[in-house]
């Protein structure tokens, strides 16, 4: 065979090899049924332990429980401390992956299927919740100090957890250039994603809905999509920030799982304030304004068929805002809820021993359905009125129907800026959907 035939031979098996495969993978709504769900392990956290048993423990009746962490060492401590609490261990499946955080959702893969019964990964890129942009504005843009604050050998070791988690799963991996966390992606399973703009613009700065909304579609597998505006107030971006007046908190930036959740293919929860409650306290007041704007979009929003969705409104748990003091250091005892005057920007920096109000980012909508159950954090021992959370308990047997609801007490992970949905990872059955 000649050169030039050669040459021309190899350009088609080059073209053939570069045209995108079709795999008609998606995201299955998280009501359909699971293999498995993921938590990670932590150890550095020891506030979340007892959140965590009580999740496994409510889990491994109904559905197959795997943990992942960073090494063999501290999955031998995770297997000592939860066979401790009289966990079988045996039960769980344990993996070792690059990752020192216990919130797996958001750094860990999001899994797919196809119709073939095939299990695909969407491989987001990952930059720890914005983080260099954080540090750019804290620090106005002295590039020395986001150098000395940022560990990029982190983040990438993190950013690659999910396409980990795929390879151990033998799925196919579906990679995009669009910087997106697992506790912002919300989908009905039949087309529609929901996204927040507050989050998606942070992480991808510069880029426009136009550039970010094929890549969505494509991995995700969804032709729909619709644009909440703001997340909760309680839910702000990074630690610590100054919300409203002495109100602090730390949290994502607006997660889609805080406070907007598919209930059904044509069923949308909203987190919800009262007309009554608004002016109860500052949050509850931007809580109000937010989700009244969110709520106006979702009622002009329309699913594939062109039909509007059943808006159904969530009560937000009463503000279990606590008393802290801001100091110059702070003991690390995992007890405390004090704040450091350096985890501040300086324009919303307190002044040492000034006395805040810290808030949780506390939710009902930061709840995990999978098999037969629906995991559903519980507020009332922190005041909350069980009025409230009785009727709070209704709306979910309502929506789903034949699932044992499970309440929670997941407040330590909420002053982490978290919930149980945020620690999870649902893994869909292939073949069910």
């Amino acid at each position: 065979m000649n050169r030039p035939i050669r040459f021309l031979l190899l350009l088609l098996i080059l073209a053939s090899c570069s045209k995108p495969v079709k795999t008609n993978f998606y995201m299955p709504a998280e009501w359909e049924p699971h293999d498995a769900v993921w938590l990670g392990w932590e150890e550095a956290h020891l506030t979340y332990h007892p959140v965590v048993f009580k999740m496994i423990g409510a889990l491994m009746p109904h559905v197959q429980v795997k943990i992942s962490a960073n090494s063999d060492s501290l999955l031998r401590v995770a297997k000592r401390i939860l066979s401790e609490q009289s966990i079988d261990t045996t039960r769980i499946k344990f993996y070792v992956h690059p990752s020192d955080r216990y919130w797996i959702r958001d750094h860990g893969a999001a899994y797919l299927v196809n119709s073939k019964g095939e299990l695909g990964v969407a491989d987001f890129s990952w930059n720890s919740y914005g983080f260099p942009y954080w540090l750019q504005e804290k620090f106005d843009n002295n590039m020395d100090s986001v150098k000395k604050y940022f560990n990029p050998e982190r983040t990438k070791k993190l950013g690659q957890v999910d396409s980990l988690m795929a390879v151990a799963e033998h799925a196919t991996r579906l990679s995009t250039w669009v910087v997106h966390e697992g506790g912002a992606i919300e989908v009905n399973g039949q087309g529609t994603l929901i996204l927040c703009e507050a989050t998606v613009f942070d992480r991808n700065p510069g880029k426009s809905k136009e550039a970010l909304e094929p890549e969505f579609k494509r991995v995700l597998g969804v032709e729909n999509i619709i644009w909440m505006k703001k997340g909760l107030a309680d839910d702000p971006k990074h630690f610590f920030r100054r919300i409203v007046d002495n109100y602090v908190g730390g949290g994502t930036g607006g997660h889609t799982d805080e406070f907007v959740r598919f209930a059904n293919p044509h069923t949308i929860m909203l987190a919800w304030v009262e007309e009554r409650e608004k002016d109860l306290n500052p949050i509850n007041k931007m809580n109000y304004e937010r989700m009244s704007e969110n709520l106006k979009i979702l009622e002009a929003a329309r699913d594939l068929d062109g039909e509007p969705f059943n808006i159904v409104k969530v009560p937000l748990p009463d503000l279990a805002a606590r008393k802290i003091v801001a100091r110059v250091n702070v003991d690390d005892s995992p007890t405390t809820l004090d704040v450091r005057l350096r985890s501040f920007k300086p324009s919303e920096a307190p002044h040492a021993g000034d006395t805040l109000l810290r808030v949780p980012a506390s939710s009902y909508m930061n709840y995990l359905v999978t098999n037969g159950v629906v995991l559903l954090p519980t507020y009332t021992a922190t005041g909350s009125s069980r009025e409230k959370e009785e009727r709070v308990r209704k709306i979910f047997e309502e929506q789903f129907p034949g699932r044992e609801i499970i309440f929670i007490d997941a407040l330590p992970l909420n002053w982490s800026g978290g919930g149980m949905h945020c620690s999870t990872q649902q893994q869909p059955a292939v073949g069910k959907h």
